[in-house]
């Protein structure tokens, strides 16, 4: 795999171009240790957001939906590009000044036309190595998938080639003048957990409990 990702006129970082990377195993760590993307796209006109969950294999980022879903038939139809946004909250930056406030994240920012994966035993391991993301082993324990819902589902993928990061990762960054105003400033980290499972309540007896993502 390329260790550099393409600086396009799209891709490029214009705003805070300090704070931008090009770097593919960066841009592949925060892909990776995430589940939710945003996938942007135009139709007739107006642009739309959409929220899903996604995965990686190899080169490639993949999302699926329903097979009639906008995010997925939409641009396959169209045969144009999507904007895909990944991005982590790490914490709250707490400045002197109300201007000054700000975040600390790490965000990845993609763009492709995405092509249909439609081979019924390659949707198949795409699901498997998305469940596995989910929750490791846990795909060999549920009720094996059927051909209606693999019908159903459509996958599509885009390759990871034109794409940027931006993040931040530092204290505020106040006026020189302020520094001595006498109010708290720092980081506040963003720890973000996995609370106590809640089992399904129709379930009239206990089963091992799944394991947890290491995503978020």
């Amino acid at each position: 795999m390329s260790q550099s990702l393409e600086e396009t006129a799209l891709s490029k970082v214009k705003r805070g171009p300090n704070r931008a990377s090009y770097d593919k195993e960066l841009a592949l760590n925060i892909i990776d240790s995430s589940l939710m993307c945003h996938v942007g796209q135009s139709k007739d006109g107006q642009v739309f957001v959409t929220p899903t969950c996604h995965w990686r294999d190899g080169d490639y980022l993949y999302w699926h939906g329903h097979s009639k879903a906008r995010n997925v038939k939409g641009p396959i139809d169209a045969q144009e590009k999507v904007c895909i946004n990944i991005s982590q909250l790490d914490g709250l930056v707490m400045a002197r000044s109300a201007f000054h406030h700000s975040v600390n994240y790490r965000s990845v920012t993609l763009f492709g036309v995405p092509e249909l994966i439609d081979d019924k035993e390659e949707k198949i391991r795409q699901f498997k190595i998305f469940l596995d993301k989910v929750s490791p082993g846990r795909w060999e324990a549920l009720r094996p998938i059927n051909d209606q819902e693999i019908k159903a589902t459509g996958l599509v993928r885009i390759k990871i080639e034109e794409a940027s990061v931006k993040m931040r990762a530092e204290p505020p960054v106040d006026d020189p003048a302020d520094k001595d105003w006498p109010i708290w400033a720092g980081v506040i980290p963003a720890n973000v957990s996995w609370g106590e499972m809640e089992q399904d309540p129709i379930q009239t007896k206990p089963y091992p409990e799944p394991t947890p993502p290491n995503a978020y």
